[in-house]
């Protein structure tokens, strides 16, 4: 297990890139394998679960072809469905949450898959049922064998149908969709998750021959078609990267500019860091964070505390809700964090109150920031990664506070954010990974 060293107090500067997104890689990666076809994709984030999710790719019998650093070619012409039996096939596809996405290509191209009940992030139940819902109404069968641990599903005779997602899952809609883009007639998919990696993907699909119409709203019409053909297709950057880079300059008190961020496709991410007071400049498209000394939190019209939710897109991302958060710590005024997607999120705040913060926990959901407006700075202290976003969240904390902080389970850290260590170095951060157990 590795962890960081981080020696705080250190004001950054300089230009970062963001990544390419990991929520997106994750499922246009799996729709290569619609097609017996080429199809060569860029700005793949060089992290753990995408590198993870590669390699199943390739064990399952798809050509790859590392292109660049951040572009590959996968051509999945021979795809072997004997490897789905294997208890290798078991064990990389259970540590990866993303492996379930396989699913929609493989019963759409073949008619048949399974996949071992998937892992991931601890912060709270993660239900599966959107997607075998989905599959049952195209006319998939379906069973859970408890002993294995196994989903086998049977997908011979997919068939368009009107279906209303039971909730507006992001990893739910897209697996739908890629099994409905070869079904036999249409399907009208309401409900649907519309963030941009959903938008992207059908973009994609739509550019190697799938008819999807309704692309940015919640209800989708697909037109199944016969077959799928190559393309090409280039990832947006990672919007959660973005969100965390603006508040760690701002508690930081750092000048600095985010590059190539698509800011068509950031919602109303930059208008949340604005009402916590930090000034953010739009130049071209890059964000401009200038170093702020101070930066206070905005009310609502009547005078009362401002509250900060998120909820599904267009809604505000609950990936970002646990860097607002400690962004809010060093902010003058008091917010209101309620996270409604996940019940275990919040659970990283006692070790921000162990380094001085001031938060009241309410609830699983429910977090009130009062900040400190930079009167009382942090102190560094050891303590443990849950997850990658609370990670993130500590690692922004770290970098604000007076002293040296050792972060365990560093590895959590990089499964969303790749060389996040040199990165912040050329920035000037003073951190480095050390042996956890030294």
């Amino acid at each position: 297990m590795s962890a960081l060293r981080v020696v705080g107090g250190q004001r950054l500067s300089g230009e970062i890139v963001p990544q390419g997104a990991k929520n997106e890689a994750l499922q246009i990666l799996c729709a290569v394998l619609l097609t017996e076809e080429p199809v060569t994709i860029h700005k793949i984030p060089d992290i753990v679960d995408v590198n993870k999710l590669i390699e199943l790719l390739g064990d399952m019998g798809v050509q790859v072809e590392r292109l660049g650093a951040e572009s590959y070619r996968f051509t999945a012409k021979s795809v072997n469905l004997e490897y789905l039996e294997s208890p290798e096939y078991r064990k990389k596809a259970a540590s990866l949450r993303g492996s379930i996405m396989v699913l929609g290509p493989l019963l759409a191209r073949f008619g048949k898959s399974r996949i071992p009940k998937p892992g991931g992030d601890k912060i709270g139940r993660r239900r599966l049922d959107t997607h075998f819902l989905g599959f049952q109404s195209l006319g998939a069968k379906f069973n859970y064998e408890a002993d294995s641990q196994f989903y086998n599903i049977d997908a011979s005779n997919l068939k368009g149908t009107y279906m209303l997602l039971d909730e507006a899952s992001v990893t739910g809609t897209a697996n739908v969709i890629m099994a409905a883009v070869l079904a036999q007639g249409k399907t009208t998919l309401y409900n649907a998750a519309c963030e941009p990696y959903i938008q992207q993907l059908c973009a994609m699909l739509n550019r190697m021959g799938a008819k999807i119409s309704g692309i940015g709203s919640n209800l989708l019409y697909i037109e199944g078609v016969e077959r799928l053909g190559g393309t090409e297709h280039t990832m947006l950057p990672d919007m959660i990267e973005i969100g965390s880079f603006i508040g760690m300059a701002a508690m930081t008190g750092s000048e600095i500019t985010i590059k190539d961020v698509r800011i068509d496709m950031l919602g109303m991410i930059p208008d949340v860091f604005r009402r916590l007071g930090i000034q953010l400049e739009i130049r071209g498209d890059d964000i401009y964070v200038p170093a702020q000394e101070h930066y206070q939190i905005d009310t609502f019209i009547d005078g009362s505390i401002m509250t900060i939710a998120d909820a599904p897109w267009p809604g505000f991302t609950p990936d970002l809700l646990s860097i607002v958060l400690v962004t809010a710590t060093q902010a003058k005024g008091t917010v209101l964090i309620h996270q409604k997607m996940f019940e275990s999120r919040l659970f990283f705040v006692d070790k921000l109150m162990d380094m001085g913060a001031q938060i009241i926990l309410c609830d699983p959901h429910r977090a009130t920031v009062i900040g400190l407006d930079r009167k009382y700075t942090l102190k560094g202290i050891k303590m443990t990664s849950p997850d990658i976003r609370a990670g993130v969240a500590l690692l922004i904390a770290a970098l604000s506070a007076k002293g040296e902080s050792i972060i365990y389970a560093a590895d959590q850290i990089d499964r969303g954010y790749s060389h996040i260590v040199e990165r912040l170095q050329k920035l000037g951060a003073k951190l480095e990974r050390i042996d956890a157990d030294a």
